[in-house]
Protein backbone atom coordinates (compact mmCIF):
# COMPACT_ATOMS: atom_id res chain seq x y z
CA UNK A 1 0.00 0.00 0.00
CA UNK A 2 1.00 3.24 -0.70
CA UNK A 3 1.67 5.59 1.95
CA UNK A 4 -0.38 8.72 2.11
CA UNK A 5 0.88 12.16 1.42
CA UNK A 6 -0.15 15.23 3.15
CA UNK A 7 0.80 18.75 0.99
CA UNK A 8 1.63 21.31 3.22
CA UNK A 9 1.28 25.35 1.80
CA UNK A 10 2.15 28.67 3.83
CA UNK A 11 0.34 31.64 1.57
CA UNK A 12 -0.30 35.42 2.13
CA UNK A 13 -1.71 37.05 -0.96
CA UNK A 14 -1.10 34.45 -3.55
CA UNK A 15 -4.57 34.98 -5.39
CA UNK A 16 -2.28 34.86 -8.76
CA UNK A 17 -0.65 31.24 -8.04
CA UNK A 18 -2.76 29.83 -5.19
CA UNK A 19 -5.34 27.65 -7.82
CA UNK A 20 -2.65 26.68 -9.91
CA UNK A 21 -0.38 25.54 -7.22
CA UNK A 22 -3.09 23.29 -5.40
CA UNK A 23 -4.08 21.55 -8.68
CA UNK A 24 -0.95 20.72 -9.03
CA UNK A 25 -0.74 18.41 -6.02
CA UNK A 26 -3.95 16.74 -6.14
CA UNK A 27 -3.43 13.65 -7.47
CA UNK A 28 -0.82 12.18 -5.02
CA UNK A 29 -2.16 14.51 -1.64
CA UNK A 30 -4.07 12.45 0.49
CA UNK A 31 -5.01 16.17 2.49
CA UNK A 32 -4.06 19.61 1.39
CA UNK A 33 -3.55 21.74 4.09
CA UNK A 34 -3.07 25.96 3.59
CA UNK A 35 -1.85 28.18 6.23
CA UNK A 36 -2.35 31.56 5.59
CA UNK A 37 -0.98 34.47 7.26
CA UNK A 38 -4.18 36.76 6.75
CA UNK A 39 -4.04 37.56 3.19
CA UNK A 40 -6.13 40.61 2.09
CA UNK A 41 -6.75 39.70 -1.78
CA UNK A 42 -8.58 36.17 -2.54
CA UNK A 43 -6.12 33.68 -1.73
CA UNK A 44 -8.53 31.96 1.01
CA UNK A 45 -11.56 32.35 -1.27
CA UNK A 46 -9.90 30.29 -3.87
CA UNK A 47 -7.55 27.81 -1.75
CA UNK A 48 -10.85 27.01 0.13
CA UNK A 49 -12.76 24.41 -2.34
CA UNK A 50 -9.33 23.29 -3.55
CA UNK A 51 -7.46 22.67 -0.32
CA UNK A 52 -8.41 19.91 2.78
CA UNK A 53 -7.86 22.81 5.46
CA UNK A 54 -7.47 26.27 5.18
CA UNK A 55 -5.94 27.72 8.67
CA UNK A 56 -5.23 31.35 9.15
CA UNK A 57 -2.07 31.75 11.08
CA UNK A 58 -0.33 34.94 11.93
CA UNK A 59 3.26 35.31 10.56
CA UNK A 60 5.91 33.73 12.55
CA UNK A 61 8.70 33.85 9.79
CA UNK A 62 9.82 31.45 7.33
CA UNK A 63 11.01 28.73 9.30
CA UNK A 64 8.38 28.48 12.19
CA UNK A 65 5.37 29.46 9.62
CA UNK A 66 6.16 26.17 8.10
CA UNK A 67 6.57 24.25 10.92
CA UNK A 68 3.30 25.03 12.46
CA UNK A 69 1.79 23.67 8.68
CA UNK A 70 4.22 20.88 9.43
CA UNK A 71 2.36 19.84 12.73
CA UNK A 72 -1.02 19.83 11.10
CA UNK A 73 -0.08 17.16 8.81
CA UNK A 74 -1.93 13.40 9.35
CA UNK A 75 0.11 11.58 6.18
CA UNK A 76 2.81 9.53 6.44
CA UNK A 77 4.62 11.48 4.31
CA UNK A 78 4.68 15.18 3.94
CA UNK A 79 5.07 17.35 0.69
CA UNK A 80 6.04 20.82 1.16
CA UNK A 81 5.28 23.31 -1.77
CA UNK A 82 5.57 27.36 -1.61
CA UNK A 83 2.14 28.87 -3.27
CA UNK A 84 4.02 30.26 -6.37
CA UNK A 85 5.22 27.08 -7.36
CA UNK A 86 3.73 24.16 -8.95
CA UNK A 87 4.49 20.34 -9.50
CA UNK A 88 4.86 19.47 -13.48
CA UNK A 89 3.03 16.57 -14.84
CA UNK A 90 5.74 14.81 -15.21
CA UNK A 91 7.17 15.64 -11.57
CA UNK A 92 3.87 14.22 -10.80
CA UNK A 93 4.29 11.05 -12.12
CA UNK A 94 7.69 10.57 -10.94
CA UNK A 95 5.73 10.86 -7.11
CA UNK A 96 2.98 8.33 -7.71
CA UNK A 97 5.72 5.65 -8.69
CA UNK A 98 7.72 5.86 -5.84
CA UNK A 99 8.67 2.99 -3.71
CA UNK A 100 9.65 5.48 -0.88
CA UNK A 101 12.49 3.51 0.50
CA UNK A 102 14.42 6.53 1.40
CA UNK A 103 13.16 9.42 4.04
CA UNK A 104 13.35 12.02 1.79
CA UNK A 105 13.93 13.09 -1.79
CA UNK A 106 15.26 16.08 -3.59
CA UNK A 107 13.94 17.61 -6.37
CA UNK A 108 15.44 19.99 -9.20
CA UNK A 109 13.38 23.63 -9.25
CA UNK A 110 13.24 24.98 -12.39
CA UNK A 111 12.45 29.17 -12.26
CA UNK A 112 10.01 30.89 -14.90
CA UNK A 113 11.73 34.65 -14.96
CA UNK A 114 11.06 37.35 -17.56
CA UNK A 115 9.49 35.34 -20.24
CA UNK A 116 11.49 32.52 -19.90
CA UNK A 117 12.54 29.30 -18.07
CA UNK A 118 16.09 29.78 -16.47
CA UNK A 119 18.11 26.80 -16.88
CA UNK A 120 21.75 28.40 -15.98
CA UNK A 121 22.77 31.60 -13.82
CA UNK A 122 22.82 29.24 -10.48
CA UNK A 123 19.01 29.22 -10.52
CA UNK A 124 18.77 25.41 -11.91
CA UNK A 125 19.19 22.76 -11.16
CA UNK A 126 18.63 24.19 -7.98
CA UNK A 127 17.84 20.97 -6.30
CA UNK A 128 15.34 21.52 -2.80
CA UNK A 129 13.97 18.91 -0.37
CA UNK A 130 10.48 18.67 -0.25
CA UNK A 131 9.48 14.88 -0.03
CA UNK A 132 10.32 13.63 3.55
CA UNK A 133 8.26 11.35 5.96
CA UNK A 134 6.53 12.64 8.74
CA UNK A 135 8.76 12.74 12.14
CA UNK A 136 11.68 11.86 10.28
CA UNK A 137 12.22 15.68 9.13
CA UNK A 138 11.90 19.18 10.20
CA UNK A 139 11.49 22.98 9.24
CA UNK A 140 15.13 24.83 10.24
CA UNK A 141 13.68 27.68 12.11
CA UNK A 142 15.56 30.45 10.54
CA UNK A 143 14.06 33.69 9.50
CA UNK A 144 14.77 33.29 5.78
CA UNK A 145 16.72 30.42 3.71
CA UNK A 146 14.79 27.73 6.02
CA UNK A 147 15.09 24.65 4.62
CA UNK A 148 13.92 20.86 5.80
CA UNK A 149 16.27 18.92 7.82
CA UNK A 150 16.02 15.07 7.57
CA UNK A 151 17.22 12.25 9.78
CA UNK A 152 18.38 9.41 7.29
CA UNK A 153 18.81 8.64 3.75
CA UNK A 154 17.94 10.98 0.89
CA UNK A 155 17.05 10.38 -3.00
CA UNK A 156 17.23 13.17 -5.68
CA UNK A 157 14.41 13.29 -8.23
CA UNK A 158 14.53 13.35 -11.83
CA UNK A 159 12.03 15.70 -13.08
CA UNK A 160 11.28 19.81 -12.19
CA UNK A 161 9.21 21.59 -9.56
CA UNK A 162 7.83 25.02 -11.38
CA UNK A 163 8.93 28.44 -10.03
CA UNK A 164 7.05 31.63 -10.44
CA UNK A 165 9.23 33.63 -7.81
CA UNK A 166 9.09 36.97 -9.61
CA UNK A 167 6.43 38.65 -11.64
CA UNK A 168 8.39 41.43 -12.86
CA UNK A 169 11.71 43.59 -12.16
CA UNK A 170 9.77 45.54 -9.76
CA UNK A 171 8.91 42.11 -7.79
CA UNK A 172 12.31 40.97 -7.85
CA UNK A 173 13.67 44.08 -6.30
CA UNK A 174 10.58 44.30 -3.43
CA UNK A 175 11.48 40.43 -2.83
CA UNK A 176 15.23 41.64 -2.43
CA UNK A 177 14.58 44.45 -0.16
CA UNK A 178 12.25 42.16 2.46
CA UNK A 179 15.01 39.17 1.94
CA UNK A 180 18.27 41.15 2.47
CA UNK A 181 16.63 42.73 5.81
CA UNK A 182 15.97 39.48 7.22
CA UNK A 183 19.16 38.08 6.20
CA UNK A 184 20.65 41.10 8.08
CA UNK A 185 19.22 40.50 10.97
CA UNK A 186 19.64 36.59 11.22
CA UNK A 187 23.29 37.34 9.87
CA UNK A 188 23.79 40.43 13.00
CA UNK A 189 21.75 37.72 15.86
CA UNK A 190 24.66 34.69 14.91
CA UNK A 191 27.45 37.06 15.32
CA UNK A 192 28.59 38.12 11.88
CA UNK A 193 29.79 41.56 11.54
CA UNK A 194 29.72 43.67 7.64
CA UNK A 195 33.50 44.01 6.31
CA UNK A 196 34.38 46.73 4.22
CA UNK A 197 35.19 44.74 1.15
CA UNK A 198 31.95 42.86 1.75
CA UNK A 199 30.08 45.73 0.31
CA UNK A 200 32.62 47.28 -1.91
CA UNK A 201 34.07 44.22 -4.09
CA UNK A 202 31.97 41.21 -2.77
CA UNK A 203 28.95 42.27 -5.03
CA UNK A 204 31.21 42.80 -8.25
CA UNK A 205 32.62 38.97 -7.39
CA UNK A 206 29.04 37.64 -7.49
CA UNK A 207 27.85 39.33 -10.27
CA UNK A 208 30.71 37.89 -12.40
CA UNK A 209 30.24 34.08 -11.02
CA UNK A 210 26.53 34.24 -11.64
CA UNK A 211 27.07 35.78 -15.35
CA UNK A 212 30.35 34.07 -16.01
CA UNK A 213 30.97 31.19 -13.65
CA UNK A 214 27.39 29.94 -13.45
CA UNK A 215 26.92 30.70 -17.44
CA UNK A 216 24.51 33.31 -17.07
CA UNK A 217 24.84 34.69 -20.78
CA UNK A 218 23.36 31.63 -21.38
CA UNK A 219 20.11 33.08 -20.06
CA UNK A 220 20.07 36.06 -22.93
CA UNK A 221 18.79 39.13 -21.02
CA UNK A 222 17.34 37.52 -18.09
CA UNK A 223 20.51 36.00 -17.75
CA UNK A 224 22.34 39.82 -16.98
CA UNK A 225 19.46 41.29 -14.73
CA UNK A 226 19.88 37.57 -12.79
CA UNK A 227 23.21 38.41 -12.53
CA UNK A 228 22.85 42.43 -11.81
CA UNK A 229 20.51 42.12 -9.25
CA UNK A 230 22.03 39.10 -7.10
CA UNK A 231 24.97 41.53 -7.06
CA UNK A 232 22.69 43.83 -5.45
CA UNK A 233 21.18 41.69 -3.13
CA UNK A 234 24.77 40.91 -2.29
CA UNK A 235 25.00 44.66 -1.52
CA UNK A 236 22.11 45.38 0.06
CA UNK A 237 22.53 42.37 2.52
CA UNK A 238 26.11 43.25 3.96
CA UNK A 239 25.12 47.19 3.78
CA UNK A 240 22.18 46.37 6.06
CA UNK A 241 23.93 44.56 8.24
CA UNK A 242 26.84 47.65 8.60
CA UNK A 243 23.79 49.77 9.28
CA UNK A 244 22.87 47.07 12.06
CA UNK A 245 25.80 46.84 13.76
CA UNK A 246 26.80 50.57 13.47
CA UNK A 247 23.37 50.78 15.89
CA UNK A 248 24.26 48.20 17.86
CA UNK A 249 21.59 46.56 16.67
CA UNK A 250 18.72 48.55 17.25
CA UNK A 251 17.91 48.91 13.92
CA UNK A 252 16.60 45.20 13.90
CA UNK A 253 13.18 45.28 11.67
CA UNK A 254 11.61 42.93 9.94
CA UNK A 255 10.12 44.26 6.73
Amino acid sequence: MKPEISTVVISYNEQDNIERCLKSVAPFSSEVIVVDSNSTDRTVELAQPLATRVITQDWLGYGLQKQFALKQAAGDWVFSIDADEEVSPELCEEILALDFSVDGYYMPRKVWYLGRWIMHSGWHPGYILRLFRRGGGHFTDDRVHEYVAVDGKTRKLRCDLLHYSYRNVAHHIEKINGLTTLSAIKMYERGRRSRPHQISITPFLQFFKVYMIRRGFLDGRAGIMIALLHSYYVFLKYAKLWEIQSNDGRTKQTP
